[in-house]
């Protein structure tokens, strides 16, 4: 279950983030990108996260992974001693990075900046999110105050 789940969850990222590089930014794309790819990637964790709380999944811990929670830093790690919480934590990943993805692209589109100017803080965006997020904010805070814009 949890190869599967990972394997779409990294298939429909990956779509999204195709779209976001590719396809002309027109309304129709970012919404698609938005309710069908991050808004999926969302809902997928949610339920995912919702049944392992509720213990209705096994989300199938190595032996002597300790007690899966959020108390301490040995209860994340047990969590993340099991495929199910891998698969969990990492469709967060993808959906918050792709949502971010999205954000820069749009505020750099408003910006005027061209897209190839863009490339390299998706792609950082992609690989390593918050990389790509601080890059992109301390390049976009000159053309923000040069146009009077946030």
């Amino acid at each position: 279950m949890w190869d599967g789940l990972f394997g779409f969850t990294n298939g429909l990222a990956l779509i999204g983030w195709l779209m976001l590089a590719l396809l002309p930014r027109k309304p129709l794309t970012h919404s698609a990108i938005l309710y069908l790819g991050i808004g999926l990637l969302c809902l997928i964790y949610a339920v995912s996260f919702g049944l392992f709380l509720s213990g209705r999944v096994d989300i199938g811990a190595v032996p002597g992974a300790g007690q899966p929670g959020f108390g301490s830093i040995e209860e994340v790690r047990a969590l993340f001693m099991s495929d199910g919480g891998v698969v969990i934590g990492w469709t967060h990943y993808l959906a918050f990075d792709l949502f971010t993805g999205l954000w820069i692209a749009r505020d750099a589109d408003a910006k005027g900046f061209s897209r190839v100017a863009q490339i390299p803080f998706l792609a950082a965006t992609f690989i390593a999110g918050p990389v790509g997020l601080l890059s992109w904010l301390a390049v976009r805070e000159r053309r923000a105050r040069a146009t009077g814009r946030g």
